[in-house]
């Protein structure tokens, strides 16, 4: 049985050739359906006519969300570019496809592509050592079998460097149980402490970070950080141009201020970010949503867009997470399900659980012994921080649109975040203190 490709040429030569090129009995792959856009070609790809699709590297509309849609409905997506356009080659690439092959290659060439990209995307294979050896063998030079590199170059362009910065989740159920709170003032003492910090905001159903911080809406922040990785590489120097400096160790890029505008953290351009911001900094933290669902597909009949899968693609990606609830019998009850869902979702990074809001009162006994042992008994952990109610000088913070290390910094709220900041970073600090000394334990990928 041959290899079902799609084709989408917007109208190039080559597309006319390699149809009737394999459509002989001597090819082992067959162009099932030419498509005239890509609109078009996602709905033949969603309907599962083809496992890998040909495209022009002038298609209109062909950016990293569409190449995320072909991937989950099973198609392998291979570009086609001009020889020796680097420039093409780059926004393909960009975009996620990571096959390329010259649009005057052999029709063997082509298929033997088609065949190998088919091949390592269904078992699994690294993407960086497929993208090598096929581009190598697809720019060979007909006659002499040579690689021939664009320009001066290797064909092959280097990926992003690694990088040894952490990203840290904070995430938490539903009940406002104080996410963000707790998101900003890590990020700002991570940054007291001597490291790098970036707070990001990712709160698909509204991010608040901007206006408590005292920003201004109309930045750009994590939505044209995602658009830049859907159309062209993102490095840590482009990211930093869409951050607030707020400090010289501390940077903020701003969440999606109206929840509607949620599309626009796509799932396929979180990791790209994420990866980019482990250049900038040597702490990310990421304040999320608090829906983990991923049922959508049963309310679409084709391909579901995905509210959730910026949140969980960050959680899939952190090296720590910390779950934040509130410390009361209702906030309890959400925390306890909700670390349920988290295991559900199979998350590898360590989950710290920190219970926001403690007070006396709202649970009988002695406070901290009562929720220790609620938590131990009913979710079977422990908590990594209890951070006490200071209504107080949140309340001064917000008003001032300040941080709470610098309105109020003998709070004991702002005292216990500093000791769970010295607990994510490795770092040994007394309340109050702003630089601090490198634990040998290292950052918090390593706990």
């Amino acid at each position: 049985m041959k290899l079902p490709v799609l084709c989408a040429a917007d109208g190039a030569a080559w597309e006319e050739r390699l149809f009737r090129a394999f459509a002989g009995s001597a090819h082992s792959v067959e162009i099932v359906r030419r498509c005239v856009d890509v609109v078009d070609l996602l709905a033949v790809a969603a309907s599962g006519q083809g496992r890998a699709a040909l495209l022009a590297s002038s298609l209109r509309r062909l950016d990293a969300d569409a190449v995320d849609r072909l991937l989950a409905a099973g198609v392998t997506p291979v570009g086609v570019v001009l020889r020796g356009d680097t420039a093409a080659e780059d926004r393909l690439r960009a975009a996620g496809v990571v096959h390329v092959v010259p649009e005057d290659a052999e029709s063997a060439v082509v298929e033997s592509v088609l065949t190998e990209a088919v091949r390592e995307r269904e078992r699994g294979g690294d993407p960086e050592t497929s993208t090598a050896r096929v581009i190598e063998r697809s720019f060979a030079d007909p006659a002499t079998s040579m690689a021939i590199p664009p320009g001066s170059g290797d064909p092959v362009a280097p990926g992003p460097p690694r990088t040894s910065g952490s990203v840290v989740a904070v995430w938490g159920p539903t009940g406002a149980p104080g996410r963000t709170t707790v998101a900003v003032t890590l990020a700002d003492e991570l940054a007291r402490l001597g490291t790098r910090s970036l707070l990001v905001d990712a709160d698909v159903y509204g991010g608040t970070v901007a206006p408590v911080l005292g920003l201004l809406d109309e930045s750009p922040g994590v939505a044209a950080a995602c658009r830049q990785a859907g159309t062209q590489r993102l490095d840590a120097a482009t990211l930093a141009t869409l951050c607030w400096q707020l400090g010289p160790q501390f940077r903020v890029l701003t969440g999606v201020p109206i929840a509607a505008r949620w599309p626009e953290l796509r799932p396929g351009a979180v990791a790209p970010v994420l990866d980019a911001a482990r250049g900038l900094a040597d702490f990310t933290v990421v304040d999320l949503g608090f829906c983990l669902e991923t049922d959508e597909e049963l309310s679409f009949d084709t391909l579901a867009p995905r509210r959730n899968g910026a949140t969980l693609a960050v959680l899939d990606a952190a090296d720590l997470v910390l779950a934040v609830g509130s410390a009361d019998p209702i906030g309890m009850q959400r925390l306890v399900r909700g670390l349920a869902e988290l295991r559900e979702a199979e998350i590898a990074a360590p989950v710290w659980v920190v219970l926001n809001r403690v007070r006396s009162g709202v649970v009988p006994g002695d406070t901290h012994n009562e929720l220790t042992a609620a938590l131990r008994r009913f979710a079977g952990v422990a908590p990594a921080a209890l951070l006490p109610a200071d209504g107080r000088a949140l309340d001064s913070a917000m008003a001032t649109g300040r941080l709470l290390g610098e309105s109020h910094p003998a709070s004991a709220l702002r005292r216990a975040i500093v000791d769970l900041a010295g607990g994510v970073a490795g770092v040994r600090a007394p309340a109050g203190r702003r630089r601090g000394r490198r634990s040998p334990r290292g950052p918090a990928r390593a706990l």
